[in-house]
C-alpha cells in the first residue's frame, strides 16, 4: 500500500487514521500542496473547519489565494458538505459524478477530493459509511484522474470498524512521526530538520531538548562540513518560558561554526523566545515568516 503523498498520485481511494489533530493537518495540507503543484484540482469538503485549514496551508506556505481565484481550489462551505452528508445514500453517487465532471469539463488535467465528507454518515452506522465508502470507491474506479482521500478519527472508531474501513479504500497513508503526544507532533521533512506542529508546554518541552542534543550529536559525528540544523515552528501555536529556555540552552551547545535556525514563528512564540535572551546567543538565528505569493499572509 502506498505510504507517503507522493505515492498517493498513483491511486484513487486512500485513507488515513491520524494519530493526532496536528497529523492529521499535516496530511491534509500536504495532499492540497501535492494536487495544487501537480495542475489538478482541489476540492476540499468543510464542516467548519475551513479557517483552520487556511492557517495550516499558509504556514506551509502555500499560495492558496492565487488557486481559490483561479478556481483551481474549492471549498464547498458547511451547509453544502452537510447536505451531501446526511442525505440518502443514493444521493452520493451523482454528486461525486458532478464533482469530476465539471473539473475535466473545466480542462483540469484531475482532481482531488478530501474533507469532512464522511463525517455526517457516522451517527447512521457503521454500516452506513461503508456502504458510502463503497459508492465513493465505485465511482472513483470509472474515473481514475479523479482522487479521494478520507481521514478517520480513531476517537471515534475502535479496532474492528477502522479495518472494516481499511477494507474499501485501495491503499492507506501512513508515515510515523518523529513524536507525536496529541499536544505536540514532530516530523523530519529533512536531513537536519525539524517541523514542529501544535504546543510545548511542562509535558512535552523534555523532547524538544532531547532533539536538539540529538541533531547536536548527529551533526558532531558527521564527516562532512557542519551544518546548520532547523526548527520550522510556522505551525507551533504556543511555547512556554521554560520550552523557550531550553531551545536557548539547546543552541549554547552546538560549536561556533553551526547554527540553529529557528524558521518562521508566530509573534506569541517569537516573543518568548526573545524575553528569554535568544537574541544574545550567537548559535541562534530566528528566520522570520515569508509567506508564499498569493497565500495571503
Amino acid at each position: 500500500m502506498p505510504r507517503t503523498i507522493e505515492d498517493l498520485d498513483l491511486v484513487g481511494h486512500t485513507c488515513m487514521v491520524p494519530v493526532s489533530d496536528e497529523h492529521a493537518w499535516e496530511a491534509t495540507a500536504a495532499y492540497i500542496s501535492r494536487g495544487l503543484t501537480r495542475g489538478e484540482q482541489v476540492v476540499y469538503f468543510e464542516d467548519a473547519t475551513a479557517d483552520r485549514l487556511l492557517e495550516r496551508l499558509a504556514d506551509d506556505r502555500v499560495p492558496v489565494d492565487s488557486a481559490i481565484s483561479g478556481g483551481q481550489f474549492l471549498i464547498v462551505p458547511t451547509e453544502a458538505t452537510r447536505a451531501v452528508t446526511t442525505g440518502p445514500l443514493d444521493g452520493v453517487e451523482p454528486a461525486m459524478t458532478h464533482v469530476i465532471g465539471e473539473s475535466r469539463e473545466q480542462g483540469w488535467p484531475g482532481v482531488r477530493i478530501i474533507g469532512e465528507a464522511a463525517r455526517g454518515r457516522i451517527p447512521q452506522g457503521l454500516n452506513s459509511l461503508v456502504a458510502y465508502e463503497q459508492v465513493c470507491d465505485e465511482v472513483l474506479r470509472d474515473n481514475p484522474t479523479a482522487r479521494l482521500l478520507c481521514l478517520y478519527d480513531r476517537r471515534r472508531f475502535d479496532e474492528g470498524a477502522l479495518d472494516a474501513l481499511r477494507s474499501v479504500h485501495g491503499s492507506e497513508l501512513t508515515g510515523p512521526p518523529a513524536y507525536d503526544d496529541g499536544l505536540l507532533r514532530v516530523t523530519r521533512p529533512a536531513p537536519s530538520m525539524l517541523r514542529l506542529a501544535g504546543e510545548i508546554d511542562h509535558s512535552n518541552r523534555s523532547v524538544l531538548r532531547g532533539m536538539l542534543d540529538g541533531a547536536l550529536e548527529d551533526t558532531l559525528r558527521s564527516v562532512d562540513v557542519p551544518v546548520d540544523v532547523t526548527l520550522d515552528l510556522a505551525s507551533l501555536r504556543f511555547l512556554d518560558v521554560a520550552g523557550a529556555v531550553e531551545v536557548i540552552r539547546g543552541a549554547q551547545q552546538f560549536p561556533g561554526t553551526q547554527r540553529v535556525l529557528l524558521r518562521g514563528p508566530r509573534s506569541r512564540v517569537q516573543r518568548a523566545l526573545q524575553r528569554c535572551g535568544a537574541g544574545a546567543v550567537e548559535q541562534l538565528v530566528v528566520e522570520p515568516s515569508t509567506p508564499a505569493a498569493g497565500s495571503g499572509r
